[in-house]
């Protein structure tokens, strides 16, 4: 007796390519009302050197691309979705965001935060956290849905979501040059990484909230006028190379073998990113 086919997703329906279009206006907001509101950082070597640049270069234009991003699932009427994602992963795969959480908290740069002016790490405490449901309800929210209402299996879709959460990376060349290229690549590989959280979580919460602390952790090393190094900025970036190497070396045994809780055909047909 075959299987009965399952239920069409509810909502609105969006192709891919007019979800590269709302990825393009995602952009805009950031970068380009980011660019007309910034305040010059003299060419200093903090990124984010005052209360008032983190404000208006962060908080704002991330603020409102976090608002775009919530006005689009509304009305593609994808919250559901969006909040659970019910697609079974091996019990290894945890270590994935709790390693990421760990080292987050170990490698914050704490005597350098200490320095600054409470204003300057609350505002920078919130433009992390709208970088983390921004980031997350574009392309774990929405782009993976995207790719997963048009029958991609599993592998393909973190593959794709996290290519396209690279590539909109690139951007940032504008404003760091040729590095933005090297943090395109890096990118792509966090953006696996927050996946596999989503699948970890069975909610984007969790993706969220590990993306949030990460980049807040990145950033305490460049907040102040005159940040101070800190040891254990070397955390994150030891980190990302050990995920990078276990997930090649356990490709294949991310997928439960036995998929006979009825989680439907993309659990059955998944392939592993690195395998498409």
């Amino acid at each position: 007796m075959s299987a009965l086919p399952s239920p069409a997703p509810a909502g609105r329906r969006l192709t891919w390519p007019w979800f590269l279009v709302v990825v393009v206006v995602y952009l805009a907001i950031l970068q380009g009302l980011g660019a007309l509101i910034a305040v010059d950082r003299d060419s200093g070597d903090s990124q984010f050197p005052t209360t008032e640049s983190i404000i208006r270069s962060g908080v704002i234009p991330i603020g409102l691309s976090v608002l775009f991003g919530a006005a689009v699932v509304t009305w593609l009427g994808w919250w559901g979705s969006i909040l659970r994602y019910r697609v079974p992963v091996r019990h290894w795969v945890r270590f994935v965001p709790i390693s990421m959480l760990v080292v987050a908290v170990l490698g914050m740069n704490y005597p350098n935060l200490a320095d600054q002016p409470l204003s300057l790490v609350l505002s920078l405490i919130v433009m992390t956290l709208f970088v983390g449901i921004g980031e997350e309800l574009m392309f774990r929210g929405i782009g993976v849905q995207v790719f997963r209402r048009a029958g991609l299996s599993e592998g393909r879709v973190a593959l794709w979501s996290s290519v396209i959460f690279g590539i909109v990376h690139l951007s940032n060349a504008f404003s760091e040059g040729v590095q933005a290229i090297l943090q395109a690549v890096v990118v792509s590989t966090s953006g696996y990484f927050f996946y596999l959280c989503l699948r970890v979580g069975g909610t984007i919460l969790l993706p969220m909230l590990v993306h949030g602390l990460w980049d807040f952790s990145l950033v305490s090393n460049s907040a102040g006028i005159d940040p101070k190094a800190y040891p254990g900025m070397i955390l994150p970036i030891v980190l990302q190379v050990v995920l990078i190497v276990l997930v090649i070396v356990k490709r294949h045994t991310i997928e439960p073998v036995d998929s006979s809780d009825g989680t439907g055909p993309h659990t059955q047909t998944a392939h592993h990113a690195v395998d498409s």
